[in-house]
């Protein structure tokens, strides 16, 4: 194996740069990155090099009900009669399909330039809540499919404990996610023993959202995590839903983000996904405090959530990363585009979330994203840095978003401008290209067995 790529251009942590050469180990990481270099000896990449995308938040199996939930059943439709929806869909799934579902939808991933995946797993058991003889059966068969597909995977267990604040007792249709801290840190010893960490792949939890979990059990799993890893991520929904909001409020007294700063040393370990009803106060503190705010825009808006303050939040240096989460897009260009046009949108403005020293927003969301993606993955990715997992995606400078384009508006183009087909040609992990000229290396036989799957959930 030739560890070696030449590349006209290259998007290094400066920007772009040119005739870049890189090297990796067998391991799969950067360890020399020469600027201003020459080709000799090395393979010439086709096409410009951006580093790969961390997707910091996933639920695998519901890439399979994606488009089955765009009808109006009832007077109102919210989130909260989809996840009814999608609580429903949840118990057809087996281990068969939901590794057949994963892999599928890691190789969608990595086609759109998406190279790492943080799965929010909670889907453990048998339907109606009987266990498994493997405890992370399920877990297993998703980080299987990771491996299979060579997309970088961040497993985050969840912790899934009742329906509601004050430690409501769990709906009957929830059998399928409940553990106690115990169970859910047993499941994560038992995987992490079948299936160690290594330079791909890396393991936290993920307390599901406030309403799901208490005090006691939260501060429990923490403490439990500290034991194995005091740096494994934490991520957790939160304030995603005005709705939860107001529980909140009524319950406690603060709001959800409020009330976990309060009580909680959240840190950059921390991935608070969507918190999107925010207030000032809570937007400002929750940018001090070095977290990362997981944003998934396509389903957000697709699920009629609201608009995360994103202005004022990166106005304060907040973090943020993206993901696809329910999958109803897998394409980190939409996440980018609908975060800004979101904010166009409320202001009446153009290139709102551009700032002084980054003017072109497409530039300064695509770096944000890197780096707060990279942080919530907890691995060592999201730039072309030695020390960095040898992870990018190479446009295709013929696409007709780029063609004709100088490196100053190549990203402009790719997220705001649509032709078609991606402009991602091939895309690297550890060093290993899995996708080339847009087709994946397992495409027709992954593909296959996803179908297989649909026609077994949706009974065709």
């Amino acid at each position: 194996m030739n560890n070696t790529l030449f590349a006209e251009y290259a998007w290094l942590p400066d920007g772009w740069r040119r005739n870049v050469r890189l090297e990796w180990d067998r391991a799969g990481t950067l360890t020399q990155i020469e600027v201003d270099s020459s080709a000799l000896g090395a393979p010439c990449a086709v096409g410009p090099l951006l580093p790969g995308m961390p997707n910091l938040h996933s639920h695998a199996f519901q890439r399979a009900m994606a488009g089955l939930t765009e009808y109006r059943a009832n007077a109102t439709d919210t989130f909260w009669s989809w996840r009814d929806l999608m609580y429903r869909f949840a118990t057809r799934i087996t281990p068969e399909t939901l590794g057949a579902i994963a892999r599928w939808l890691y190789i969608e991933m990595l086609k759109s330039g998406y190279t790492s995946v943080c799965e929010f797993h909670y889907v453990h058991h048998l339907p109606g809540g009987g266990r498994y003889a493997r405890p992370h059966e399920l877990a297993a068969r998703v980080v299987d499919a990771a491996t299979a597909s060579g997309i970088g995977m961040t497993m985050l267990p969840v912790l899934y404990q009742y329906s509601g604040f004050g430690s409501q007792p769990p709906r009957d249709d929830q059998g399928r996610f409940l553990n106690t801290p115990e169970g859910l840190l047993g499941l994560l010893a038992s995987l992490r023993a079948a299936l160690p960490a290594d330079s791909s792949r890396a393991y936290g939890v993920a307390p599901h959202s406030l309403r799901a979990v208490s005090e006691p059990s939260l501060r429990e799993l923490l403490a439990g995590l500290d034991t194995v890893d005091r740096s494994a991520p934490v991520h957790i929904h939160i304030a995603e839903q005005t709705a939860e909001v107001d529980a909140s409020v009524a319950f406690s007294g603060a709001r959800p983000v409020e009330w976990l700063l309060d009580r909680f040393d959240v840190d950059s370990r921390w991935c608070l996904v969507h918190a999107t009803h925010v207030n000032r106060a809570e937007t400002a503190a929750l940018a001090r405090s070095g977290a990362v705010a997981g944003l998934s825009l396509t389903t957000e808006a697709n699920l009629g959530d609201g608009l995360f303050p994103a202005y004022d939040y990166l106005g304060a240096r907040g973090r943020i990363g993206v993901g696809s989460d329910s999958h109803i897009a897998v394409d980190w260009r939409a996440e980018l585009r609908l975060l800004e046009y979101g904010q166009r949108l409320l202001r009446r403005e153009r290139n709102v979330l551009a700032s002084a020293e980054m003017p072109r927003v497409a530039d300064r969301l695509f770096a944000a994203a890197l780096d707060g993606g990279a942080q919530a993955s907890g691995r060592s990715v999201g730039a072309l840095a030695v020390g960095r997992r040898a992870d990018w995606m190479v446009l295709d400078t013929d696409h007709p978003a780029i063609a004709g384009h100088g490196p100053d508006t190549w990203l402009s183009s790719v997220v705001f401008a649509e032709h078609g087909e991606s402009a991602v040609r091939d895309v690297y992990t550890g060093g290993e290209r899995v996708v080339q000229d847009r087709v994946h290396r397992d495409e027709d036989v992954a593909y296959g067995a996803y179908k297989d799957a649909l026609a077994e959930l949706l009974g065709q």
